[in-house]
């Protein structure tokens, strides 16, 4: 079973209405909240595309996904609301631009930025 993780990581002001629309239905409404995808369709993968710029996402591993909902703070199904990460982010550039940047596909490093948000 293929497994994605999305993370919220833009915040509220200043969005145009669709991405709005597109973040609710992704159930992401806060910033560093996170969602599950297991075994995305295309219409979810059509909604990461149009909200690239916002999240970050990527292939959650078995062991990140056990640490997940040891610490699960809602009773939500495949919903976590995360801290900020540790040692800062750079909440403006795609994955791969610096070193700290975020946005975008970031494969198999989402663990490590989910490990420092919990």
């Amino acid at each position: 079973m293929k497994r994605i993780a999305v993370i919220r990581i833009h915040g509220m002001i200043g969005l145009r209405r669709e991405l709005v629309d597109t973040l609710h239905r992704l159930r992401l409404r806060r910033k560093f909240a996170c969602i599950i995808l297991e075994d995305p369709g295309k219409e979810e993968i059509g909604m990461l595309k149009k909200v690239k710029n916002l999240v970050a996402y990527g292939d959650l591993s078995e062991e990140t996904y056990k640490k997940l909902n040891e610490k699960r703070k809602t009773n939500i199904k495949n919903f976590y609301r995360l801290h900020p990460p540790r040692k800062g982010i750079d909440a403006k550039k795609h994955f791969g631009e610096t070193k700290k940047a975020v946005l975008g596909n970031n494969k198999e490093k989402i663990n490590d930025l989910i490990e420092r948000m919990l």
